[in-house]
């Protein structure tokens, strides 16, 4: 897979090699090494990659801080400028882009192909903000004093990314750090480095200057931990997994850095009696099975009251028949591979143990075999007669198995929903608005779906509670996650 000349510093290279963007220059790594990128439907090599580590990380955050004492001057209007060519170059390359992804993410190409213009759409809401990054004027408490309030940007951001959303969770961190003032370093999960690389040529082109954004690739943890230790780097921003999570928190500590953290979920649904049952199994299956449900905030827990658990039951199963597996550049696909052999092992382990427990099959339930495809292919799964003690209740799956519960008190639901250290998303489906509100204010999770099953927007915060993360992505709110306020108390001479 031939990468296109996007970029000024197009140096000699194989086809196939992939340089990493350090201070505006396209670099292998010092050692010469590289890492395979393998189209997950086929686990045929697509790419290399530079294994970077320690010296180059060092040479990112140098360029970054020294790029932030220029970028963090210009004016907001400049720096809306940059970020609306950024998102006009993505829609532009949206197709080459979602094939990209596709070819190593897997995901089915009209769903990549939505999430490049989610991805860019925050970029241009972000460039937008950055116009509106206000102050205020605090009335004094004498006459000979004058009280202001700014927001600065905090400075170097490292952004740590993982492979299920490749464009949209770089976009999410980095246009608010950019249209802030921050500088970036990126770090994109090793399965999918190649969206990030071609994102940051986009980036180049749109005139986002040297330094500015950096992305590198190699060993997590080397390149990580040098993140995590360098005191110029003052904000770390992680989506992945809560383990991951706690060690960055534990990592930063010794330089004070902020930190925001987007880790593990683990979503109920709750369909009542009294909702419409084709919007919750249409907006359910949504939720479940975009991405061969491997999301963090998809569908995991299906808690269904008994009146409407048959008619639900039967029209999620008749819809979750009609889904493809497939190849996801394949016409007509709608469930690519899953990503690795560890994530299909796990799949398989929590359906053997619901059946073991006493689970019920109603469709699906097995690996598929694509012809001339070697990738990791797992049937939509509908499972029924699910209790909390099995496994797949308890962790969250990451593949397309949706497990049914039924409950007969509304109570017991919303129990068994919080009953989760995980509170990033839920969902909630019933035609009665004052339950609906009454609910969705007792859920413990950063985000209510209420008859909405896709309710990320770029306006709208994202985020969770409890070790489901700090902070929040998204809307007015993402912004504040990269300033800080700063008070000026002015005397006035006589």
């Amino acid at each position: 897979m031939t990468t296109p000349s996007l970029h000024r510093n197009e140096k000699h290279r194989n086809d196939e090699d992939w340089f990493n963007l350090i201070n505006g220059e396209w670099i292998p790594s010092g050692s010469g090494k590289t890492n395979p990128v393998l189209n997950p439907s086929t686990l045929k090599e697509i790419a290399t990659v530079p294994v970077c580590g320690k010296e180059e990380t060092l040479q990112a955050i140098s360029a970054a801080h020294q790029a932030f004492q220029t970028w963090s001057a210009t004016s907001a209007y400049e720096r809306s400028a940059i970020l609306m060519n950024w998102y006009s170059l993505m829609m532009e390359h949206q197709d080459e882009l979602a094939k990209l992804m596709t070819a190593e993410q897997g995901k089915p190409y009209e769903e990549a192909k939505g999430e490049i213009a989610y991805a860019a759409s925050f970029i241009s809401w972000y460039a937008e903000e950055a116009k509106r990054l206000y102050g205020d004027i605090i009335p004094a408490s004498t006459a000979n004093k004058r009280m202001f309030v700014i927001r600065q940007p905090v400075g170097v951001i490292a952004a740590i990314t993982p492979w299920n959303f490749p464009a949209a969770m770089i976009t999410r961190k980095v246009a608010p750090a950019l249209a802030s003032g921050c500088t970036c370093i990126v770090k994109p999960a090793g399965q999918t480095p190649l969206t990030a690389l071609y994102m940051a040529k986009l980036a180049e082109e749109a005139g986002v200057p040297a330094g500015v954004l950096n992305v590198i690739t190699g060993k997590s943890s080397v390149i990580g931990d040098t993140l995590f230790e360098d005191s110029r780097v003052a904000k770390v921003t992680f989506t992945g997994s809560t383990e991951v999570g706690k060690h960055i928190m534990r990592a930063s500590a010794a330089t004070m850095k902020k930190i925001s953290l987007e880790l593990g979920g683990h979503a109920p649904v709750i369909v009542l009696d009294d909702a419409d049952a084709q919007l919750a199994a249409e907006q359910t299956l949504l939720s479940k099975f975009r991405n061969a449900g491997q999301t963090c905030v998809c569908a995991n827990r299906i808690y269904v009251q008994k009146g409407i658990r048959p008619e639900f039951e039967r029209l999620l199963g008749e819809k979750m028949a009609r889904l493809q597996v497939g190849d996801g550049m394949k016409p007509g696909t709608s469930i690519g591979p899953l990503i690795d052999e560890d994530g299909m092992n796990k799949v398989i382990r929590q359906v053997e143990n619901a059946v073991s427990g006493g689970a019920k099959i109603v469709t699906g339930g097995k690996a598929v075999k694509i012809p001339g495809h070697d990738g990791y292919f797992y049937e939509p799964t509908l499972l029924t007669g699910v209790d909390a003690s099995m496994e797949i209740m308890q962790e969250e799956t990451f593949g397309p198995v949706a497990p049914i519960v039924e409950f007969e008190d509304p109570e017991d639901a919303i129990r068994q929903a919080n009953d989760s250290p995980f509170g990033l998303a839920s969902y909630l489906f019933t035609s009665n608005l004052n339950q609906a509100i009454r609910i969705a204010e007792r859920l413990q999770f950063g985000i209510v779906g209420v008859n909405d099953g896709l309710p990320s927007a770029a306006q709208a915060p994202f985020g969770g509670m409890k070790e489901s993360g700090l902070g929040r992505e998204g809307g007015k709110y993402g912004i504040e996650e990269y300033v800080e306020i700063k008070y000026i108390s002015l005397g006035l001479q006589s």
